[in-house]
């Protein structure tokens, strides 16, 4: 299945770079290097990403090692100095420590199994260890993310929960044979997992072996009816990495796995990923378009007509410069407005939680405060996180959808100018949500809901932040006093949570803003740059000595057929990725009748 993806890929990657072998005979050179760096490069290096998670003495480790076909992982590590692995494939084995500065550091490989997290400081934290090894599995351009298994779910690092499992292609989620589906687990699932991610989820039973063949049956007939209670249909594969490992594969139960994945990464997950960039393909082809009008209509201009026209349209492109600097400060205006009412209401927040903080602490039974406080600390910033960043994603998206509305607007205002500038009619340029320039992380946003992606990160970052802060509460032997000190210390440790939570809040949101302000820059300035380009590319051509007019007009001509061809390529390659396999076969070959007509 994945040889038939990296076809299918390929196919793409030719579609596009034939996009861009136009783009620079028109003389669109930023154009051709957009297209070179940020779609066919993109494409050639996108890799899928599995990530493995699970509670600590699941057999992970063992479990990654058979998925790789020999130990390459240390088995038995502490969950508190495990680090995340990155694996990737490489020519030899070896393995970099990645800091969360940026900072890379090469160690040996044999190094990575007595590789523990530690003895960095604060601002310079171990963020993954990468790891390259020539695995068969890794080979086909996939990512696999082991994470650090851990107790209880529930305590699951924040960026494994709220950072790679939303990026990931597929997540492997392993139980234990010997107590599938513990109640951490399936809150884990609940709570945080299913909502972003049940689309994606494998269930791996691991250890299989320790059961024997009746115990197997129920089992298995076990699993699936309480899996199906929380995901329809839960995909289910029990494995036995120890058999594996031992070189009886085939009795493993891996074989059955990883066809299913390699089906499901290139049918699934491969499928968007090239409509993406097939998507943005279509975006380019009609800008190349608009192109090709210029080109031609530049050919029939006088030299001096010529410099006229392009005087013009920079004079017109400078006066765009004003309209884009009113629309971005319109969305600091607004970016600045939400920062205000969410710091405002994470201020609320606090001050009511602290007024009700006596009757809590008052009410709870002495022996039971020491597990009550942070459970209710913890699930009331967690209650507010949730409203909060569903509000603050709504606003984002409207603030988003209206700055498209305007940026739509202005194109279509920009191509009528551009039109008169030329000396004729010019089709609007519509700019669409997922045009070349749209930056992904919006574009995934609007289509996911922001809701969601806030809930993920502002929660996760934010009881990341407040559990040490948290904690300190619970310091203290409980004694008759504890109630007294609980009541007194309380407050301040959520004003203090709130005082780092409120900057992560203003990151967050800042961040989107930084994605949409980028977008309208260049979507704003796209069709001039593009149309500029290509008429001062004529006017160069003209001037050299041994210009052919005549010749010049028969090659934009050519340049147009040739588009032509490329655009209903692109078009052609974007509807076959959803069709039934039996008639892409047929697609394939009534598109290469075509093209010998």
């Amino acid at each position: 299945m994945l040889e038939g993806f990296r076809e299918r890929k390929l196919d793409v990657t030719v579609a596009l770079q034939e996009l861009g072998e136009i783009a620079d005979g028109l003389g669109a050179k930023s154009l051709k290097e957009r297209l070179d760096r940020e779609l066919v490069k993109k494409l050639e290096e996108d890799r899928f990403h599995l990530v493995v998670v699970g509670e600590f003495n699941h057999g992970k480790s063992t479990f990654v090692n058979a998925l790789l076909g020999e130990t390459v992982l240390p088995v038995g590590v502490t969950p508190t100095t495990a680090a995340i692995h990155h694996l990737k494939y490489a020519e030899k084995p070896d393995a970099t420590v990645v800091f969360q500065s940026g900072r890379r550091e090469s160690i040996a490989f044999e190094d990575t199994r007595r590789f523990a997290v530690g003895g960095g400081s604060s601002a310079d934290e171990v963020d993954y260890l990468e790891v390259g090894y020539p695995a068969a599995l890794l080979k086909e351009r996939i990512l696999l993310v082991d994470t650090p298994g851990v107790n209880d779910l529930s305590l699951q690092r924040a960026d494994i929960t709220y950072s790679y499992i939303p990026r990931a292609d597929a997540v492997l989620f392993l139980l234990d044979a010997g107590q599938i589906l513990k109640e951490s687990e399936r809150q884990f699932l609940n709570d945080k997992l299913l909502k972003a991610s049940r689309d994606k989820i494998v269930f791996v039973i691991t250890k299989w072996d320790i059961l024997d063949e009746n115990e197997k049956q129920e089992a298995l007939a076990y699993a699936r009816t309480q899996l199906a209670n929380l995901v329809k249909d839960p995909v289910v594969f029990p494995i036995s990495s120890e058999t594996a490992l031992q070189g009886a594969r085939d009795k493993s139960g891996l074989p059955e796995l990883l066809a299913h994945l390699t089906t499901f990464l290139a049918e699934e997950r491969g499928r968007i990923l090239l409509d993406n960039a097939l998507g943005e393909g279509v975006n380019v082809g009609n800008l190349l378009s608009k192109g090709v009008d210029a080109r031609r209509r530049s050919l029939t201009m006088k030299t001096e007509e010529l410099e006229r026209r392009i005087k013009t349209l920079e004079e017109d492109l400078k006066g765009t410069a004003g309209t884009i600097e009113q629309r971005r400060m319109k969305i600091r205006e607004e970016i600045s407005g939400i920062k205000v009412g969410a710091q405002k209401d994470l201020e609320r927040f606090v001050e009511d939680t602290v007024r009700q903080l006596p009757n809590v602490i008052e009410s709870a039974k002495q022996d039971d405060l020491r597990k009550f406080l942070p459970a209710f600390l913890e699930d009331t910033f967690r209650q507010w996180a949730e409203a909060e960043s569903t509000e603050i994603a709504a606003k984002l998206e409207q603030l988003a959808e209206k700055t498209i509305a305007l940026i739509k607007e202005d194109a279509h205002d920009a191509t009528k100018r551009v039109g008169e500038a030329l000396g004729g009619d010019v089709r609007r340029l519509d700019i669409q949500i997922d045009t070349f320039r749209y930056d992904a992380g919006i574009a995934a946003v609007l289509v996911l809901g922001l809701g969601m992606m806030f809930v993920n990160v502002m929660v996760g970052g934010l009881l990341t932040i407040a559990a040490p802060i948290m904690a300190l509460v619970l310091r203290d032997r409980i004694d008759a006093e504890y109630k007294k000190r609980a009541a007194e210390q309380a407050p301040e440790v959520l004003r203090q949570a709130a005082k780092q939570v409120g900057p992560k809040i203003d990151e967050m949101i800042e961040d989107f803003a930084k994605k949409l302000d980028a977008w309208v820059v260049t979507a704003g300035e796209e069709l001039y740059r593009e149309v500029l380009e290509v008429l001062n590319a004529s006017r160069d051509a003209r001037a050299k000595a041994n210009h052919d007019e005549a010749k010049a007009k028969e090659e934009v001509e050519e340049q147009d057929a040739r588009l032509e061809k490329a655009k209903k390529r692109v078009a052609d390659l974007r509807a076959q990725l959803w069709l039934p396999k039996d008639k892409v076969r047929v697609a394939d070959s009534q598109t290469e009748l075509a093209a010998t007509d």
